[in-house]
């Protein structure tokens, strides 16, 4: 059985029945950060780019359009899909998940959240469906994300895209020959780079996995054939885009305990690149228990486990953008502000002279020997006084091993809105989202928000 064959079978055979209360809170949970984080993010350059171009792209037709959740007006589903993947992904505070090195909820839900809207699907279909696709991400990623990722893919994008025409497929009720021609499809058009990470570019590649991974599975739905073994044969994905890996984790697939259960979601607590996230909680415990401001620290030094700091890439940042990716301002502004917030990442912010001057003050290393896996931190700071700090961090809040309660997700999702200049009824919102599959997609989309302007 071909890679494909096997996952197009996993795909038709998950049906309602199997989904547990756990599964369906865990994709109300996803729905919720994810929806919020685009929120968030609507007024971002990037976005306002992207709806700019759907809106000038083509016209909705019945059955095939879907709202900008930024403004709620209608687009042709592949452009909203789009759309709504660079929102949700331009502020870079969507979810994560450790095996793909990256984000999987902003690359499946705008898509199958527009589908289902489409389509008028329930929400047991659109969790169905956000289920098969994490399954799929994560078992190609366990494969061979490490090194894919290592060597400039950015996976949540050149990944994402299968598992998001696998989830389309699903949410589609395809067949296992169609599903089957719609991961080929997926892979004809599977990118994204890090050489991006810091631009426009790189929200794009959230977004491009969503509209090819839906386009793949529509075209497939019309008849559109492809490859069965567009993943494992010579010249299919794996040998394009892997390193010699084997594709055995597949199977697996679907057996319990699922991907959603064991490997879980990371929510993120601050809106930049997950790869700062221990540090930070380690440098903001410090400087609260010690009271400690910029001008008392001398110098930071943070080491983490082998790979952990590979997408930082920027270490004297000049935007906001590149500041996501720079582990030198995200210890400079904790330290300088002691919190990081969404406002930390205006270029304004980015450029303070007190903040440019400490960056040479901070030092980032991977350790070179040991697994990727497990991960952990350790941050040493050196006090003008002569002090010196230690803290080593690894579980991390908002992981799956210590997931962010209802009350703290809550608080995210309301700091999102507020940020957004976006209004919604939370009570509404998180009530629809955790029993998603006792309604509507578009009720739940239709009941919860008031649809702002922008600003």
């Amino acid at each position: 059985m071909k890679a494909a064959e096997r996952i197009a079978t996993f795909a038709v055979g998950f049906r309602r029945e199997h989904l547990t209360r756990y599964l369906v809170q865990a994709c109300g949970r996803a729905l919720l950060d994810t929806y919020a984080v685009a929120l968030a993010g609507r007024n971002e350059e990037a976005s306002r780019m992207a709806l700019t171009y759907a809106r000038r792209s083509g016209l909705p037709a019945p059955g095939r359009a879907s709202r900008d959740w930024g403004t709620g007006e209608m687009l042709p589903l592949e452009l909203a899909a789009l759309s709504n993947g660079v929102a949700g992904h331009v502020l870079d505070y969507d979810d994560v998940t450790s095996p793909l090195r990256g984000h999987p909820s902003v690359a499946l839900l705008p898509a199958l959240v527009g589908l289902a809207e489409a389509i008028d699907a329930d929400g047991a279909e659109l969790a169905c469906a956000y289920v098969c696709g994490f399954e799929v991400i994560c078992k190609l990623s366990k494969a061979m994300a490490v090194r894919h990722y290592a060597r400039g893919w950015h996976s949540t994008s050149s990944i994402g895209t299968i598992g998001a025409a696998v989830a389309c497929a699903r949410l589609l009720q395809l067949d296992a020959a169609q599903i089957v021609h719609a991961i080929g499809l997926a892979v004809s058009q599977a990118a994204g780079s890090r050489a991006n990470f810091g631009t426009h570019a790189k929200s794009f590649q959230a977004g491009h996995a969503n509209s090819a991974g839906l386009r793949a599975a529509l075209l497939a739905s019309e008849g559109f054939d492809a490859a069965a073994g567009a993943l494992d044969d010579a010249f299919g994905y794996m040998d394009l885009y892997a390193n010699g890996e084997s594709l055995s984790a597949l199977e697996t697939l679907g057996e319990a305990p699922l991907e959603l259960v064991s490997s879980g979601i990371e929510v993120k607590k601050y809106p930049l690149c997950y790869a700062t996230h221990r540090a930070l909680d380690g440098v903001l415990d410090l400087r609260r228990e010690h009271g400690l401001t910029l001008a008392d620290v001398g110098s930071v030094h943070v080491r983490a486990s082998a790979g952990a700091l590979t997408p930082l890439i920027h270490q004297r940042p000049q935007t906001g953008l590149e500041a996501k990716f720079s582990m030198q301002y995200a210890v400079t502004a904790a330290l300088l502000d002691g919190g990081i917030g969404l406002s930390s990442f205006i270029d304004a912010a980015v450029l303070r002279p007190q903040a440019q001057a400490f960056f040479p003050q901070v030092t980032a290393v991977d350790a070179s020997e040991g697994g990727t896996f497990p991960r952990w931190t350790e941050i040493a700071f050196e006090l003008r006084n002569g002090e010196r700090l230690q803290r080593r961090v690894d579980v991390l809040r908002g992981s799956a091993e210590a997931p962010l309660s209802l009350q703290e997700l809550r608080a995210k999702v309301q700091d999102c809105l507020k940020w957004g200049h976006a209004r919604a009824d939370l009570d509404r919102l998180f009530e629809g989202a955790l029993s998603i599959d006792r309604m509507p997609v578009r009720q739940w989309l239709d009941s919860a928000v008031a649809f702002p302007n922008r600003t």
